[in-house]
């Protein structure tokens, strides 16, 4: 930490001052009557996505200070008038300008906005999806990111151009503690503002993946006034669903608040077929599994301005997700001379608990700016499951009983500092420390005699990681001309030591691993403007995938009587050197070429040991993937909106070790599409078919997906109201495992077919009123509107 401190007033120390301006003047109506509250933004020529922003006070008058030398230009809005503009100006000196405001010759009523899809920006290091253009209604993180162009979603999670192992990030900070498959389905969308698909990370990332990075960047208030918005929802899925969502936000003075709760119980059903051969024995399996969890959340933020340079805040996360099933399988067991039948279920009790919090100051002016923050999650996942016979079986089955508790605990401080020395050269720096401490304790227990349950010593066991990870980093990032450049350097020092306590033959183990890593990761891209639509790039990034704490744990556990899955403490972690090559059209994504390799990639064996099939993480030598991109706007087709694509990739794996020798090539059709229908309602569509996949050992055959929906605003743009029918024709996995050698088994695995869902968004405050109106005198609002939020 003292190292920390050092460096934090190191980087107080390089801010430094330059020549600065003042910019004022006075709003007025065409009557000369002075107008407050209007809102003026400045924006840099150059670097327009990060303006500054500031409203007049009680007296129409308006200050910008310590502006740099450069070029600017203004734009002045307020609710009841027209937008004035004024042009690009020089400023070398302060200036003044008076503006004049005319009032609109319509009411808002009679204003139609147009529905938007999703503004797609590529640059050579990530895809850019920004949602808050967008009148999509979405219920979950999943049904945005079937909106992605690239993007895959399946039962079995994400993947980005035939590539697995993605990260998921909220405001640049890490999931990890989550499953993908819970974070899908649980993140509300409607306080989603932007996704970035970043398959090329700088410096500034951690270098944690071999996949992309899918960073969330959450909505944040930049509207003053107070406003919010009610949304509730009913569908059909597996049974009855609905949720519920309020959110209020205000903007006055000097500070800026917003808060969010929200509660839901949806539902959904995943079903596994599965027919293999043991020797002369045939095990033909079907398990349905329902799901109805019940979900809780409440966030909120708050942002203090200081003055135009620095602000404080904090931001806080509470979810709450309970959930109580029952697995259903049935299993043939064919013999030669009889065949046998076992019925069981697994009975799940579970509750997760995730808290998070966010404190931060900010130092930000024309040509610095310095972030340092402290982030803290605190998660807490606790299971109880029963794997039970069902009366009507045929073979002997015995009940089992788990208790599995979980605790993580996750400290990460940050500082990022970057300076613009121009338009056309940026330096960044930074350095992170993280403290992660995880438990893990498992109950086995087995069915006595007396239909009671024991304590099974040998199958129970504790597992705890202690890691630390230090990280510096620096970028730069410089253009001259046409050409574009971004190269960076980061260096890490992680510390891991994993504990594992367990009883064997019933004496007390105690089992140390350490894993200490200390590497460099280098990244760099460099781009050209072709011709004035035409634009190229090329990447590349090297990253490292450290094994997941629950993947270290060396526990069993028991999903059916024939399958369970182990942890491993011999993981090692994973290192993967990304290549990748982008031409844009008018700076949408257009044509792509990828590929990596992975050396000691993560991969999860199938094994079939008798009747038993084990799953396990283990580690392969040798993953390769070539992809290919295909991208085109559907503007041609007139009124339609959005775009469609082809993916074309290749997976290989090759292990002696494990005996693995795995490759396949396949292509992926997507489109996304919007189209305004008679009486202003919107229709949206999104499909696919893949003519297969190889998800590690399974070669899945052909896929297809189709959702679509309908919305409609009501209420002068207060009420959306959307209907959408998901997995329409929502064909899942269907293919082949792989165990090596002669043996294979048929599978296949998809959720719940098709799922209606009616929601409505009602909005209410400020954003909506049809009066100009005086609010309480504060003479120090401003607006920070930042394009990053």
């Amino acid at each position: 930490m003292k190292f920390l401190t050092t460096i934090f007033i190191l980087l107080f120390g390089i801010l430094s001052f330059t020549a600065q301006n003042t910019i004022s003047g006075k709003i007025m109506d065409e009557q000369n009557e002075s107008l407050p509250y209007a809102n003026i933004i400045l924006y840099k020529i150059g670097d327009e996505a990060n303006p500054k922003g500031t409203v007049s006070n009680d007296n129409g008058a308006y200050t910008f200070d310590n502006v740099a030398s450069g070029k600017y230009k203004i734009e002045v809005s307020m609710l009841g008038f027209q937008t004035q503009k004024i042009k690009e100006f020089d400023l070398n000196s302060n200036k003044t300008f008076n503006i004049i405001l005319k009032e609109e010759t319509q009411t808002l009523n009679e204003v139609i906005v147009k529905s938007k899809r999703p503004v797609i920006r590529q640059t050579a290091e990530k895809l850019i999806v920004d949602l808050e253009k967008s009148e999509m209604l979405n219920s979950s993180l999943q049904d945005v990111m079937r909106k992605v162009p690239g993007i895959l979603v399946t039962d079995r999670g994400i993947s980005i151009a035939g590539k697995g192992g993605v990260r998921i990030l909220i405001n640049g900070k890490t999931t990890e503690y989550m499953d993908v498959e819970t974070l899908l389905r649980d993140f509300p969308a409607d306080n989603i503002a932007k996704i970035e698909v970043v398959e090329q990370p700088g410096a500034e990332y951690d270098a944690s993946g071999s996949g992309a990075i899918i960073n969330i960047i959450l909505k944040k208030n930049v509207r003053l006034g107070t406003h919010g918005s009610i949304t509730g929802w009913v569908g059909e899925d597996e049974g009855f669903e609905y949720g519920t969502r309020a959110s209020i936000a205000s903007y006055k003075n000097k500070l800026n608040w917003q808060t969010s709760i929200g509660h839901s119980k949806p539902t959904w059903r995943d079903d596994l077929f599965l027919v293999r051969t043991v020797g002369n024995e045939t095990y033909d399996q079907t398990t349905k599994s329902p799901y109805k969890p019940n979900r809780f959340n409440v966030s909120g933020n708050v942002d203090y301005y200081i003055n135009d340079n620095n602000s404080i805040g904090i931001g806080g996360r509470w979810n709450n997700r309970k959930s109580d099933r029952i697995t259903s399988s049935k299993t043939f067991i064919i013999k030669p001379t009889e065949t046998k039948v076992l019925f069981s279920e697994n009975r799940f009790d579970r509750d997760r608990v995730d808290f998070n919090i966010n404190p931060y100051y900010e130092y930000k002016s024309d040509t610095d700016k310095l972030v340092i923050d402290f982030n803290y999650i605190d998660y807490k996942n606790d299971n109880i499951n029963m794997l039970v016979d069902v009366p009507g079986s045929t073979e002997v089955f015995q009940d089992r009983k788990y208790i599995q508790d979980g605790k993580y605990t996750i400290k990460t401080y940050k500082a990022d500092y970057s300076k613009t020395f121009s338009e056309n050269l940026k330096l960044s720096i930074g350095s992170k420390y993280a403290k992660i401490n995880t438990d893990s304790d498992l109950q086995s227990f087995l069915e006595n005699t007396s239909s009671g349950f024991d304590l099974d010593v040998d199958g129970t066991s504790r597992f705890l990681v202690d890691e630390t990870i230090f990280a510096l980093y620096s970028k730069i990032n410089a253009t001259s001309g046409k050409w574009s450049f971004s190269g960076g350097l980061r260096y890490e020092d992680s510390n891991t030591e994993g504990t594992s306590n367990f009883m064997e033959n019933g004496v007390l183990k105690t089992v140390i691993k350490k894993r200490p890593i200390q590497k460099l990761f280098p990244s760099a891209s460099i781009s050209k403007k072709l011709t004035e639509v035409l634009g190229a790039s090329m990447s590349y990034s090297y990253r490292i995938r450290r094994p997941s704490y629950g993947s270290l744990n060396s526990f069993q556990e028991f999903l059916d009587p024939f399958s369970s899955e182990k942890g491993n403490p011999n993981l090692k972690p994973a290192f993967t050197n990304n290549y990748q090559f982008n031409l844009t059209y008018e700076g949408q994504p257009f044509f792509t070429v990828g590929y990596s390799k992975t050396d000691d990639v993560i991969f999860d064996l199938i094994q079939q040991n008798g009747a038993q099939i084990t799953q396990q993480a283990v580690n392969v030598e040798d993953y390769t993937n070539w992809n290919f991109r295909l991208f085109a706007p559907l503007s041609f087709l007139k009124g339609v909106e959005g775009y469609t694509g082809f993916i074309v990739n290749k997976n290989s794996y090759n292990s002696l070790m494990h005996g693995v020798d795995l490759s396949k090539w396949n292509m992926f059709w997507f489109i996304q599409a919007s189209y305004k229908l008679p009486w202003d309602v919107n229709f949206e569509m999104s499909g696919n078919y893949g003519t297969g996949a190889l998800e590690g050992q399974i070669q899945v055959d052909w896929l297809a997906g189709l959702d679509f929906s309908f919305g409609k605003k009501f209420l002068d743009d207060r009420l959306k109201v959307n209907l959408g029918f998901n997995k329409m024709l929502n064909r899942g996995f269907n293919g082949t495992i792989d165990y090596g050698g002669s043996e294979t088994a048929q599978v296949e695995s998809n959720g719940s077919r098709q799922n209606i869902q009616l929601r409505l968004v009602y909005s209410f405050g400020s954003k909506f009123g049809k009066k100009k109106s005086k609010r309480n005198s504060s003479k120090d609002e401003e607006n920070r509107i930042q394009n990053d939020n």
